[in-house]
């Protein structure tokens, strides 16, 4: 139950030739270029509103509590809770902001071909300025990945370690991966879940050699690392997978169905009781309880939490016009906080009547219910490697040039609705050989031989469209203006 006195609420030219001149080869090279520039020539930007600060590295679990204060603000009180994490609890008051990064390609077919329609979605009081991104487009979805190059164990000269930091969202298959790596090249890689936020500071500030994500980068964050890392922060992707809404509900057998206004009015404080009458209409037959739901979030700055509100701000209005997606949420209404997809999954499994959103291979290590979600079909999917490639499929070819993008709500009959893709962020120019041969090395197996892990950890492998992208992008990494990758 909330503590008495608690309210819910919802936060809401012309080329010019003298007379008499003859028209040389020069003048006319320039006019034509006049002409095609004046015509829609060049690339457009892909703007992406900046991101929130990341949260502290010590875990902990809050007790949050949504007032009608000035701006919304929320008053944050850290209650010791036991988690799968062992998390520490302390005590503090802050006040955090919603802050958005999410610009999202979708395609729309112009006169026969692929063109691009931006949803910008934006927190309360953040303008951002909308563009049109560059889809990878159709040709790039039946390129075939290089299948020549294959990393069969140590390379002379490269590095021993790599250390990375990041987002919590891939960790269970960065661990598989991180340790067969090992064991093929004698290259040990350390690698720290501590959330997206936290990876993009690490590779901006230069205190990891590379760093995990599933949130992109926006063009301020860019702009800020781009000082370190000579060009923008390369995008490569890894894999993709589920976020689902999992939940402890005793007694109750039967899978859950849910859509997204009814996620969303969970999430905004709109439905508070398990039996209520917009859940208990998705699932007939179902005995639900009249218990209070505890809704369970992330504490800190989180991919996952961002592609997770843009899943919600697709489909459900309210929630576009008024909390809208980010990083970072001001979440109205009684909730509990944990830090990573982990804390999450723990204080789910720690507490009756909870619901929560994490990552599915997270759900199911602590065995989880979770959720059947109804995509833009109409059907009720559950969140498998199946569901989800469906939905890479039907998505990559919408995603910019720089992949710095959602694949949220994807279209089609299997598509799971609530699928992310996740990224490891590399400095384009590396200053030491050793580890940029190392680097490059291990991101070329992870996006080829790597993959085959990915089902069975309860990821999907990434579609070859965007392992033809993440293959370009490896290519582009030089050290001391030669290409890094030695290309075995």
């Amino acid at each position: 139950m909330e503590p008495k006195g608690t309210r819910r609420v919802i936060v809401t030219g012309q080329a010019h030739r003298p007379a008499g001149k003859p028209l040389g080869l020069l003048s006319l090279i320039l006019g034509l270029t006049v002409f095609v520039t004046a015509c829609g020539g060049g690339t457009p930007t892909n703007t992406v509103a900046p991101a929130a600060t990341t949260a502290p590295t010590t875990a902990a679990v809050t007790r949050t509590t949504a007032a009608t204060t000035g701006a919304a603000a929320q008053a944050t009180t850290t209650r010791a809770t036991t988690t799968a994490a062992a998390s520490t609890a302390t005590r503090a008051t802050t006040t955090t902001a919603a802050v958005t990064t999410a610009t999202r390609a979708t395609s729309t077919t112009v006169a026969g071909g692929v063109g691009t329609a931006t949803r910008t979605s934006t927190a309360a009081g953040t303008a951002v300025a909308s563009a049109t991104a560059v889809p990878l487009g159709t040709g790039v979805a039946a390129a075939t990945p290089n299948a020549s190059i294959a990393i069969a164990g140590p390379f002379p000269g490269e590095a021993n370690a790599l250390n990375g930091t990041g987002a919590t969202f891939p960790q269970p298959l960065y661990n598989r991966w991180f340790d067969d790596y090992s064991r093929l090249t004698n290259v040990r890689v350390n690698y720290q879940g501590s959330g997206s936020g936290a990876g993009k500071n690490a590779i901006r500030d230069g205190t990891a050699d590379f760093a995990g994500s599933d949130s992109p980068m926006t063009n301020q964050e860019q702009d800020a690392a781009r000082g370190r890392c000579g060009e923008n922060i390369l995008h490569i992707p890894t894999t993709l997978g589920a976020i689902v809404i999992a939940y402890n509900l005793p007694g109750v057998t039967q899978t859950l169905r849910m859509d997204g206004d009814t996620i969303a009015g969970i999430f905004s404080a709109q439905i508070t009781r398990w039996n209520d009458q917009r859940i208990a209409a998705l699932n007939p037959g179902v005995t639900l309880p009249n218990q209070e739901i505890i809704v369970v979030r992330r504490s800190d700055s989180s991919g996952t939490t961002q592609n997770f509100t843009e899943f919600l701000s697709s489909a459900n209005q309210q929630w576009r016009s008024t909390l809208r997606s980010g990083t970072t949420i001001n979440w109205p209404g009684s909730t509990l906080g944990a830090q990573g997809n982990q804390g999450v999954a723990g204080e789910i499994r720690n507490n009756q009547y909870a619901v929560g959103y994490v990552e599915l291979a997270f759900a199911k290590q602590s065995q989880l219910p979770f959720a059947d979600v109804r995509n833009q079909a109409g059907n009720f999917v559950t969140a498998n490697a199946d569901s989800v490639t469906a939905a890479g499929q039907a998505q990559a070819p919408t995603l910019p040039e720089d992949l710095r993008g959602f694949i949220t709500n994807a279209p089609g009959a299997q598509s799971y609705p609530i699928t992310a893709i996740t990224w490891i962020l590399v400095c384009p120019r590396q200053t030491d050989q050793a580890k940029a041969v190392a680097l490059t090395r291990l991101l070329w197996w992870s996006t080829h031989e790597g993959q085959r892990l990915n089902a069975e950890l309860d990821y999907a492998p990434l579609p070859n469209a965007l392992v033809v992208r993440g293959e370009q992008f490896i290519n582009q990494v030089t050290v001391n203006g030669q290409r890094a990758f030695p290309g075995r």
